[in-house]
């Protein structure tokens, strides 16, 4: 717990510091793929309808 505003600013800089990962997301799959896999998660959903 954060007894001051300076260390709640302290402990969520640090967080960023910590697990931030500003490298670029690259996609494994293509977007066929991708919109099958959800087609067959919509499937599953009663009265989802797509």
């Amino acid at each position: 717990m954060h007894k001051t505003l300076r260390a709640l600013e302290n402990g969520i800089r640090d967080w960023i510091k910590t697990w931030n990962d500003p490298s670029p997301f690259t996609w494994t799959k293509t977007a066929d793929e991708i919109l099958e896999r959800l087609a067959s998660y919509l499937d599953r959903i009663p009265g989802a309808g797509h």
